[in-house]
């Protein structure tokens, strides 16, 4: 009960609570609001440690990419296909309203339209800092082609928050070089 918000009462806190608005719903009743709960993120630990920095190699900018996919590379459904950016850690933003990772498509107007992004199963974000006390880390993005994928013209891009050394945040994006999935 100790990592609960209303200790050992919890599960029967709820389930009152939601039994109250399933009849409500089943009756077409409507509910008031009852009080809400405490705002109890200023009282809470971390025991993760902060991040300190992101750095990137001289002469590199954050969202630059690393590994790029191959010039006029084409790919067919059920390819998978990576690209690997410059990055920083994923923790300065949560991307909550966003999205770390996005496929986009161009359309007839040759604008770029998302297509892919974080909560679909077929994209997979992976970052790592491969010197534990450095700075410098990158961030790898692999789209599994779903059979669903419309024929076209796409790319990959990477969307993050950098911490300087003085602690101001920096937002960044990059995009891989378009390839063709038939």
């Amino acid at each position: 009960g100790a990592s609960t918000l209303y200790g050992p009462y919890t599960l029967s806190a709820y389930t009152q609570e939601f039994k109250k608005l399933a009849t409500a719903l089943v009756s077409g009743t409507i509910v008031q609001q009852g009080p809400q709960p405490p705002d109890l993120l200023d009282k809470q630990i971390s025991l993760v440690p902060p991040v300190v920095v992101d750095l990137t190699p001289i002469g590199v900018k954050f969202g630059e990419v690393r590994t790029d996919v191959p010039q006029s590379s084409s790919y067919r459904k059920g390819d998978k296909v990576a690209v690997s950016f410059w990055s920083a850690c994923p923790r300065n933003d949560l991307m909550t309203e966003g999205t770390f990772s996005l496929v986009e498509v161009l359309d007839d107007t040759k604008t770029w339209i998302p297509a892919y992004d974080d909560d679909d199963f077929c994209l997979r974000f992976q970052w790592s800092r491969p010197a534990r006390l450095s700075g410098v880390s990158h961030a790898t993005i692999e789209w599994s082609i779903p059979e669903t994928a419309v024929r076209g013209v796409y790319r990959i891009s990477h969307f993050g928050c950098a911490k300087s050394i003085f602690g101001s945040m920096h937002h960044f994006n990059g995009s891989s070089s378009a390839f063709v999935v038939l």
